[in-house]
């Protein structure tokens, strides 16, 4: 198994291996620039780590690590712009630099690129990855209307803020370590767990 930094060390490496030269360049630029923002990489240090505890490689879940960060990174910009927010990890958001549409459809393209980066998975169980990927997705959606929702309501229970958090966040870290799991061809029950 290898350090959290390692792990994070490839995952930036692969990052900045993509391919996002695109045009027309007001799409791809605007990528390129908030992938460049940092963060922790949680999400494909996880995958990685299950996926490696399982006996898989790391070259080998990498397209899918990168796809779950490029994921991540699209909510973040959607998220940004529903908040009408002007700055992320000190810097200004893509819906700030540029403006909201710009910022849509750069959402978009990474969503895009997520996907394409997951279905590079060699895995004979490419289809239970994808399914829990995209009903983790769905869950993320979910979890981000209640957010939307909760900001006109005057009050919310902590059942009901533990739920939103629960969709929004947490599903995606455990789809992460799922999805390295099954890649490595873990039992079902060590995937779900």
């Amino acid at each position: 198994m290898k350090t959290i930094e390692q792990y994070h060390a490839f995952v930036s490496k692969g990052l900045a291996e993509l391919d996002l030269n695109g045009r027309p360049i007001e799409l791809y630029e605007p990528l390129k620039y908030f992938l460049n923002l940092g963060g922790k990489r949680v999400r494909p240090i996880f995958l990685l780590a299950s996926n490696d505890m399982f006996g898989g490689t790391t070259e080998a879940a990498l397209p899918a690590a990168l796809g779950l960060e490029l994921f991540h990174n699209f909510t973040l910009i959607h998220d940004d712009i529903m908040d009408a927010s002007m700055f992320r990890r000190s810097f200004q958001t893509i819906n700030n630099k540029w403006n909201n549409h710009i910022a849509i459809l750069s959402g978009d393209a990474l969503f895009i690129k997520s996907i394409e980066l997951l279905m590079q998975t060699t895995s004979t169980r490419l289809p239970k990855i994808m399914g829990s990927f995209l009903e983790a997705a769905l869950w993320v959606c979910e979890g981000q209307q209640l957010d939307m929702n909760f900001e006109k309501e005057a009050a919310i229970s902590m059942a009901e803020y533990i739920e939103m958090i629960r969709l929004k966040t947490s599903v995606l870290l455990g789809v992460s370590a799922e999805i390295g799991a099954l890649a490595a061809g873990a039992s079902e029950s060590d995937c779900r767990a």
